[in-house]
């Protein structure tokens, strides 16, 4: 394939010279070339809402949300997917991430895995994909054959499949149901899509992750009530999300975290209706998670 013909390939008229500037202007033109990735990001807004409606069904169904991809897209979805974690307490099967070349690929680079069809399609073997998963391929330059072989295979299991690219007829928007085509022109440094790329990936990534959770009610207000207080930080995050969501004292707000076992959304609820831990439980569970459904 000619790679000149791909946006992200192509050089940009505006840092020709990037290697003569001083380094505050090399800073001032990377920071006026990111403000437009937002622009760009938002004009796939109705793509990205049926990707996340999608990841909801997945979810509600008892499904998980699968990102794959190779190098710098792979590791933005292992990023997205072990937030989702503390973020969220979503187990860790729920969204995960996969990456041409094993986790070893994280840190450092795997010689020509990104280059085989079939790989896409044995990690997802793998990880026993079925149709109630949604699996979102990504690929800045749109032509990964990693991630072609695995939207291939979703298919043919019947899950539900995007791609995230940053090329305008992108040759894996022909491999999903759903496409989103973040075209964010020619990077900085010619064909480093870790750049301007890589922002918009991040930014599509945080919406779909984040919407679907709101969208299983994993979120009261503005708050995460899912929190997962696995540090000394979180602990207090967690205390200081119950005073927010009922207006109680630090004091009232640890002991219902410590009552509620160290689960916030529980600990709300019981401030908010004076319900016992079982009375406030059940209560979630008749309005699966969703507190705006209790109080």
């Amino acid at each position: 394939m000619d790679l000149e013909k791909l946006t992200t390939e192509q050089r940009n008229k505006s840092t020709m010279n990037l290697d003569t500037l001083s380094t505050i202007d090399i800073l001032r033109l990377m920071n006026e070339e990111d403000q437009s990735v937002p622009l760009s990001v938002r004009k796939e807004l109705p793509q990205i809402e049926k990707v996340v409606e999608a990841a909801k069904r997945s979810f509600q169904q008892g499904g998980h949300l699968i990102y794959i991809g190779a190098g710098t897209s792979g590791r933005l979805g292992v990023l997205d997917a072990a937030e989702c974690v503390p973020t969220f307490s979503a187990d860790p099967s729920m969204v995960q991430g996969l990456i041409a070349g094993g986790i070893s690929a994280m840190t450092v680079a795997v010689e020509g895995v990104e280059d085989s069809f079939m790989l896409g399609e044995e990690d997802l073997k793998r990880i026993h994909l079925t149709e109630k998963d949604t699996v979102i391929g990504i690929a800045a330059s749109g032509r990964t054959p990693y991630v072609i072989g695995a939207l291939d295979y979703a298919k043919k299991v019947g899950a539900a499949t995007a791609s995230l690219a940053c090329n305008k007829d992108a040759e894996i928007s022909k491999h999903a149901d759903i496409n989103i085509e973040v075209q964010v022109g020619p990077e900085v440094l010619t064909g480093s899509t870790r750049l301007k790329s890589g922002t918009a990936q991040k930014l599509v990534l945080n919406m779909i992750s984040t919407a679907a959770m709101i969208g299983i009610g994993k979120v009261y207000k503005n708050l995460m009530v899912d929190v997962k207080p696995t540090n000394s930080k979180l602990v207090e995050r967690s205390k200081s999300i119950i005073m927010q969501a009922t207006d109680c004292s630090y004091e009232e707000a640890e002991q219902a975290f410590r009552e509620a076992d160290e689960n916030v959304k529980l600990a709300i609820v019981m401030v908010l209706t004076n319900l016992s831990k079982e009375e406030a439980k059940q209560k979630l569970d008749e309005a699966k998670g969703f507190i705006r459904k209790i109080i």
